[in-house]
């Protein structure tokens, strides 16, 4: 099998890369490569063996695309306003798994290769829609940046950014089909109202107990945003606010979901906000029943930009979380940073800094590490004016 390696001289041998950057200063090696017909990825990629797989919101068919770098476009959506928002991933089933969304509608699919080769116009992956979403009063409408999370038994759970009973988000369960039929059965376990948020925008995540932690970018006691849990109870679900954003040091609007490491901490980030008004990055640290807060990080930015980490951090084995930044920087177009934890604290570090030159501008998506310790995500777009692409960063 190829290695990564061998893979990335393949890229830059077939022209995919679209630039190539040294960061000398914290001797890391950065490129960019291209996404095929798709245009302005706004999630991460998922990497399996030697392939990179990811989206993109727009292009392809003229509403977003599927891509795999080495193959080119695996599917292109037909047109539309916008595309897929959150990446794909691969279920247990071997299939990869998404979202889509634009102004007709939403939808969760899975994908495979077509049977045969495609040799002329023709769409190299099969895609399987298995859940349409229906909007207010009974269902969610509009999914989010959030990857889709499966259960031991092989359901999938998400959030929708609108529709349920107050057209403020849920939170979903699909039930895989009990053969011969081959229909998914949808349950809503929460309808958000405000109080108790309002517009999730990422995923869900289980703790070790079964319970689910996810975050709203608005509602809760003041507003601006909450972490919630829900508890199962039966075939029931029971909400609690594990914190409500205030506005202040803490941030507000968070975008990003949560990640937990194997004590049982959360860790996350807002879009806006904190002392240096660009965000921030948060723990939630289990206290009996209730967590507590701790404030890691505050970015610099514009209060109102929503500049801050808008995907879940990533955490490797050492226990530094990484993220990248919409804006800001040393050329305000965004960043891959690092927080090392130490005896003295949590400690920054910008790993890129994009818009020099040629460079890419503005990620939303997050960090993801291959085998050999690479970091790769995507950008959505470039100052040259180009569509974006997938980047590379080599320690």
């Amino acid at each position: 099998m190829t290695s990564l390696k061998e893979f990335r001289r393949l890229l830059l041998s077939i022209a995919l890369v679209s630039a190539l950057v040294g960061s000398a200063a914290n001797a890391q090696t950065y490129r960019g490569y291209g996404t095929g017909n798709g245009a302005h990825p706004y999630a991460g990629v998922t990497i399996k063996g030697n392939l990179v797989y990811g989206t993109t919101a727009y292009g392809g068919g003229g509403g977003g695309a599927v891509y795999e770098i080495h193959l080119g476009t695996l599917y292109g959506f037909g047109p539309g306003d916008t595309g897929p928002l959150a990446r794909v991933i691969f279920g247990p089933d071997g299939r990869l798994y998404g979202t889509y969304s634009d102004s007709t509608g939403s939808f969760v699919f899975n994908m495979l290769p077509q049977a045969t080769i495609c040799k002329t116009a023709c769409q190299p992956w099969k895609l399987n829609d298995i859940h349409d979403f229906t909007g207010f009063p009974s269902d969610g409408a509009t999914a989010g940046y959030g990857d889709l999370t499966w259960d031991q038994q092989g359901n999938i759970y998400g959030t929708t950014t609108i529709g349920g009973a107050q057209e403020l988000g849920v939170v979903y369960e699909l039930l895989p089909p009990v053969p011969p039929s081959k229909t998914w059965t949808e349950k809503v376990l929460w309808s958000f109202t405000g109080p108790d948020g309002a517009n999730p925008q990422n995923a869900v995540i289980f703790d070790g107990n079964g319970n689910l932690f996810g975050t709203t970018k608005r509602g809760g006691a003041y507003g601006y945003g909450t972490v919630f849990k829900l508890t199962p109870s039966g075939n029931t679900w029971t909400e609690t606010n594990v914190y409500d954003f205030q506005g202040g040091n803490d941030g507000r609007y968070p975008i990003a979901g949560l990640m937990m490491d194997g004590s049982g901490n959360f860790y996350g980030a807002t879009s806006d906000g904190g002392s240096g008004l660009g965000g921030t990055v948060f723990e939630l640290t289990p206290s009996g029943n209730a967590y507590t807060f701790n404030l890691l990080y505050s970015f610099s930015g514009q209060l109102g930009q929503n500049a801050g980490p808008w995907a879940t951090l990533s955490m490797d084995a050492a226990g530094s979380l990484y993220g990248t930044t919409l804006y800001g920087g040393a050329n305000r177009g965004g960043r891959v940073f690092k927080l090392t934890n130490t005896q003295n604290g949590w400690v920054y570090s910008s790993l890129h800094d994009f818009g020099s030159g040629l460079d890419f501008i503005n990620p939303i998506s997050n960090v993801t590490f291959d085998a050999d310790g690479n970091l790769w995500g995507t950008a959505t777009g470039c100052n040259s004016g180009c569509l974006g692409g997938v980047w590379e960063i080599t320690p």
